[in-house]
């Protein structure tokens, strides 16, 4: 939350890879925002392989232009970790992944010995794991999110709920909202639908199509009601994820700002209504 006590709301920079951090942070302040949630990846501006020494850098630089790195999207280790609580980032964002050769529960289990580990330096850096619910081979609902993380603190290890998701896997919102609140720590707000391609195939093939908020499976008037009558504080982090209407894979760069604005003037109508 900010001084002013309204949700603080982010945008997840993997769109841009190319930018300088000055050029990021002029960005994300040009589209009225708080904050970004920052890709430690190879190929963008903070790396793994440099985040000891680079995410505390680029943490001061970003704020110096007024804008924090609330989340970086990143591996869970200790050395991330120990990066996070150096440069002030309070949450590291993480998906869950699902290996069916080895099964369900024997995944689960795996993810939950990695946070047991992990628990002394979440404690002593003052750091969160957030597990964000994602389709496909992933734990992909908030139930699912609530079985792999039930037994921890929600301020060292919580839920990153996506409703998005939640709507690809037919989770209504209300019951998703309220599955996840005792262990939410951040929520992720895209949209999406089901898209059939066409072919001369028999069997139709489909494609998740990634949409503006106003349009797709889930409604974010529902998710935000359903929020702030639970009193939810945190932050908001708009995930800037958009299909190419013309081919598969997502837009990149420029072709996002379009799109993001709109999500931007829509989520801050909401939020003020």
């Amino acid at each position: 939350m900010s001084a002013a006590g309204r949700n603080l709301i982010t945008v997840f920079t993997k769109p841009w890879p190319k930018l300088s951090l000055e050029e990021l942070a002029d960005l994300v302040k040009g589209l009225g925002i708080d904050g970004v949630e920052l890709p430690v990846r190879p190929g963008y501006q903070v790396e793994p392989a440099a985040v000891s020494r680079e995410l505390a850098r680029a943490a001061r630089l970003l704020q110096n232009r007024g804008v924090r790195i609330r989340s970086i999207a990143a591996s869970a280790d200790k050395t991330m970790v120990a990066a996070c609580g150096d440069a002030g980032v309070p949450i590291i964002r993480i998906m869950a992944s699902i290996d069916l050769k080895k099964g369900y529960r024997a995944c689960v289990e795996e993810h939950q010995r990695t946070f047991d580990a992990l628990l002394p330096e979440l404690e002593r850096h003052k750091v969160l794991i957030g597990v964000q619910n994602h389709c496909d081979n992933f734990v992909g609902s908030a139930i699912g999110l609530v079985h792999l993380l039930g037994k921890y603190d929600p301020r060292k290890v919580g839920a990153v709920l996506d409703p998005a998701h939640c709507g690809l896997d037919g989770e209504p919102e209300e019951m998703a909202v309220d599955i996840a609140w005792p262990n939410l720590a951040l929520v992720n707000l895209k949209n999406a639908y089901w898209q059939m391609l066409a072919g001369a195939d028999a069997e139709p093939q489909w494609r998740k199509f990634w949409c503006t908020g106003r349009f797709g499976l889930f409604s974010w008037p529902v998710v935000l009601r359903e929020l702030s009558k639970r009193g939810y504080a945190g932050d908001y982090c708009l995930t800037a994820e958009y299909s190419n209407p013309d081919q598969q894979g997502d837009l990149q760069g420029d072709a996002v700002l379009p799109l993001i604005r709109e999500d931007i003037r829509y989520l801050k109508g909401l939020l003020s209504a």
